[in-house]
């Protein structure tokens, strides 16, 4: 494994006044640290399968080590981590994981733990003057444009319109009977675009609580006549112009070259 393509566990402490060790370590701290990095992988939606990870254990206290892989989210929370993002902008399985190394540190000097990748310039700590927290949630009335299809809209008690966004993304978008039934063209089935009000998180960029204001236009595809149409009027407007690059620089008040 190429040193430059790792992303390394690391604890430190001390067992009888020796410092930890992959040959000297008790069986309830390798097995509580192996859990807590493959829980940490995993993340709480299970991004990465343990199974699949082969690791190292390497000397400079106990060191675990996987090789790199395909894991967007759980990159994306290491480099939080390491610009020192407060907790809540993490996924909260690998903050709550924090959170225990951080007390555990807090209660014994000796306990440190680090998350390090070389490749990256990555050096993420855990000791005992860490103040690692989460912060509260602030969510804010918003205005967005939504676009994707329509696949279902209605209901008795509660209204609402579905809609699968471009990504594939699900959203549900709450809205009033009278508004759907004075709505003249049928949405349904049907790309749209959507003007929503929502609550934004300011933390993480989360939408939530969408609400219909209106369906604007929607026209995702050129049209290829008026296209063509273009093209020919462009084309005649510089019929008359042989060399478009002498043109320009005259244009400009400059000498070609």
């Amino acid at each position: 494994m190429n040193k430059t393509d790792q992303l390394r566990f690391t604890v430190n402490d001390r067992i009888d006044n020796i410092d930890v060790s992959p040959s000297h370590v008790s069986l309830a701290l390798l097995g509580e640290f192996s859990k807590d990095v493959s829980d940490f992988l995993k993340g709480s939606n299970s991004e990465v399968d343990p199974k699949k990870i082969a690791i190292s254990i390497e000397e400079g206290s106990l060191v675990l080590v996987t090789g790199l892989f395909v894991a967007s989210t759980l990159w994306a929370d290491i480099e939080r981590l390491n610009n020192g993002a407060s907790l809540s902008s993490i996924d909260s399985k690998r903050a709550e994981i924090v959170e225990t190394w951080q007390r555990k540190a807090k209660k014994d000097k000796n306990r440190r733990y680090s998350i390090i990748n070389e490749k990256d310039g990555i050096s993420f700590h855990v000791n005992s003057d860490s103040n690692f927290h989460r912060t509260e949630d602030v969510w804010v009335q918003v205005e967005k444009y939504l676009y994707g299809e329509v696949f279902d809209m209605g209901g008795q008690n509660k209204v609402n319109v579905h809609i699968r966004l471009e990504d594939g993304t699900v959203e549900k978008i709450t809205s009033t009977s009278k508004f759907l039934m004075e709505e003249k063209e049928n949405r349904l089935y049907h790309s749209v675009s959507l003007h929503v009000t929502a609550e934004e998180n300011l933390m993480t960029g989360k939408l939530r609580n969408y609400y219909l204001i209106d369906f604007l236009d929607y026209q995702p595809s050129y049209d290829d006549d008026e296209f063509n149409l273009m093209v020919e009027k462009g084309t005649k407007a510089w019929a008359d112009v042989s060399d478009a690059t002498t043109w320009l620089e005259d244009l400009r008040g400059g000498s070609h070259r």
